[in-house]
């Protein structure tokens, strides 16, 4: 084998080596990316289902309050309106709107509550409002969590290399949970008065 050939040889080769690295590069850069839009997806998936068993807890709630409170119409129409809501948003932005009405609702029922000692010491109406208490914690914790994976995702798509892949891919940045604008408004402590 001459030395031209050898030399053509180890140049072929080293394209080839090339070649191969760039395409691995190419396969984990986008397998990385699509593993974070599926952990964005899979965490959105856990805020949605604790956000449909705190719609599915409130119902049962109601009734109970309604044996007690029968003159109190106003705060369970609010509630139901609220519940509506919830159901049809769509979105995080929306589903965070519709979440701080209804837990306002939710915060005016417990209020009327207090006004109630029978109520409160009623065995169903307390394991519903832990029930609601827990719900709201594992909503807060899926939150976080989901909020953790979009930021993961819309860094690895905003910088170097995911950047090159990512409008290829159809991807674009992810929609935090976030509660709306004036949640502080909503969710100060209902002021009741009769």
């Amino acid at each position: 084998m001459t030395q031209t050939a050898k030399i053509s040889l180890a140049v072929v080769g080293g394209l080839i080596a090339l070649v191969v690295i760039g395409a691995i590069f190419v396969i984990s850069v986008r397998n990385g990316l699509i593993d974070r839009q599926e952990r964005v997806r899979e965490n959105w998936s856990q805020i949605d289902t604790q956000l449909q068993r705190r719609v599915d807890l409130i119902p049962n709630l109601v009734e109970t309050v309604k044996g007690y409170a029968a003159h109190e119409n106003k705060i369970f129409s609010e509630i139901a309106e609220a519940r509506s809501r919830l159901l049809t948003a769509s979105g995080p932005e929306a589903k965070a709107e519709s979440g701080a009405v209804l837990e306002s609702a939710l915060g005016r029922l417990l209020a009327i509550a207090e006004n109630y000692p029978d109520l409160k010491a009623n065995q169903n109406f307390i394991r519903l409002q832990d029930e609601l208490a827990g719900t709201e914690n594992r909503i807060s914790v899926a939150r976080t969590r989901y909020n953790d994976c979009v930021r993961d995702f819309n860094a690895a798509i905003r910088k170097f290399p995911g950047s090159l892949f990512a409008s290829g891919m159809g991807l674009t940045a992810a929609e935090y949970f976030q509660p709306p604008a004036g949640a502080a408004a909503v969710q100060t402590p209902p002021q009741v008065r009769f």
